[in-house]
């Protein structure tokens, strides 16, 4: 329905003064199709301005429109549309001081970031001033003007005058750095940086990219995966980009199998929430399907999704699994164990052997042994073997040998060749040669059947 009809309606029926009304009519006029800046303007302009969630509509729209015609090829027409903008903008401003909503944070913000789209960051500046009570969000955003603005070292004298400074604060210092081409600038920043997030890393990584060192970026992209941050498409496209100039084949092929799971990723997701109705099944599939790909964080958040959702759908052992694979993933054991908790104590399911797999690779991941060896030994489960092969095998990556020998004794009647070459390889690693030897004699005395290697090669000339 086309807007000026729409709001012909409303006056016939004397809602035009209804604030939700106004609300619904402002947002129209300023982001539909058939809506345009003047006609939200004259209705801004009729009605009292006492409302600062109308304020906060128009300040919004004139600081978008203002980026639009940045983002055009500029020349004097756009210079004229944007001191237009400045002046409708400077209007709106007036009618909210008027209106006793000059000391609002929320407000501040938007006025900032508006002046900042119509390139006058002097007045900006000014706004920001006036602030009684300034936290860090009002110093990014004026920080962010300044850098807009091409001035820089106001940017930086703002940066080390603030009296907090969050992750955002750091990656617009870090972003300044990468636009000039200072690589060595940006690493300093991002070696000082006490925290850093995915936009972090993706601008570094793009700074290398930018510079041709290719190699730097690639480094760095190995470093965010052993840091345990997850790589954006952002960081995949910069990194596709360094190995198809280095040849790295292996690293792109990688990244190829990750981007076609992310789409994956993306189209199951958006597949699972048009479903009007999810079973049970749908949830398990989504949990577990997201878990065992690492996406761990988004498997819990279903999960929690899942315990609200109004249909009332119950949990059962498979959400758990995928639940308890999601904790183990990521390295959550203080949330695993509750999770392990409460699929007892408020869904009254007994783990399995599954179940206690989860657990153990989770606390021995996290090298807790001695809890993963008290929790198998506490099991109540008809077969304990896959549990205590696991232990072992943690044993060797935590050099805990005298656990090994207690997990290979309770393994007594099922051990494996497999068993006992790790058995071996923990007493090599620890330089007791008498226990490899002994373990030797046993796998001779004990006649255990060892798998025969062979070799697979496909000869040149086959056909």
């Amino acid at each position: 329905m086309a807007l000026q009809p729409t709001q012909a309606q409303i006056i016939k029926l004397g809602l035009e003064t209804d604030p939700l009304i106004l609300s619904a009519l402002l947002t129209a006029a300023t982001l539909s199709l058939s809506g345009c800046l003047t006609h939200a303007q004259a209705i801004f302009s009729s009605t009292s301005t006492d409302n600062v969630y109308h304020c906060n509509i128009m300040i919004r729209a004139y600081a978008c429109a203002a980026a639009f015609r940045a983002s055009t090829d500029g020349g004097a027409e756009s210079e004229h549309w944007r001191a237009l903008l400045a002046a409708k903008g400077f209007e709106i401003h007036g009618s909210v001081f008027k209106s006793g909503f000059g000391y609002d944070h929320f407000i501040h913000n938007l006025l900032i970031h508006m002046y900042a789209q119509f390139g006058s960051v002097r007045l900006a500046r000014k706004v920001f001033a006036e602030m009684v009570d300034r936290n860090v969000h009002n110093w990014n955003i004026m920080i962010s003007a300044y850098d807009q603005a091409g001035d820089f070292d106001t940017s930086d004298q703002l940066f080390n005058s603030m009296p907090a400074r969050n992750v955002v604060s750091w990656n617009t210092l870090l972003a300044q750095y990468v636009r000039l081409c200072d690589v060595q600038a940006a690493e300093r920043v991002f070696d000082e940086m006490p925290i850093r997030d995915s936009v972090s890393w993706n601008t570094i990584i793009a700074g290398y990219v930018q510079t041709k060192d290719y190699d730097s970026a690639l480094g760095l992209f190995r470093e965010m995966q052993a840091a345990g941050v997850d790589p954006t498409e952002v960081t995949l496209i910069s990194v596709l980009w360094a190995c198809a100039e280095t040849g790295a084949l292996e690293v792109g092929r990688e990244i190829h199998q990750t981007l076609r799971r992310k789409q994956s990723r993306i189209e199951a997701l958006r597949a699972f929430n048009e479903l009007k109705m999810k079973h049970v099944a749908c949830w398990n599939a989504m949990i577990v399907g997201l878990a065992v790909h690492g996406y761990s964080e988004e498997a819990l958040k279903l999960f929690a999704a899942m315990e609200t959702s109004p249909h009332e759908v119950t949990p059962n052992r498979i959400t758990f699994m995928g639940v308890l694979t999601a904790c183990s993933h990521k390295g959550l054991v203080e949330e695993g164990r509750g999770f392990f908790r409460r699929m007892t104590s408020e869904y009254s399911i007994r783990p399995d052997v599954k179940h206690y797999g989860c657990m153990v690779d989770l606390l021995s991941r996290s090298g807790q042994l001695s809890k993963a060896f008290h929790l198998i030994h506490e099991a109540s489960l008809d077969t304990k073997v896959p549990l205590w092969r696991t232990l072992l095998g943690s044993c060797r990556i935590h050099s805990n040998v005298e656990l090994a020998d207690e997990c290979f004794n309770q393994l007594s009647g099922c051990l494996t060749d497999g068993d006992y070459v790790l058995l071996s390889n923990i007493y090599v690693e620890a330089e007791r040669w008498d226990d490899v030897q002994w373990v030797r004699n046993a796998i001779t005395d004990s006649k255990v059947a060892k798998q025969s290697g062979y070799s697979n090669f496909q000869s040149a000339n086959a056909g």
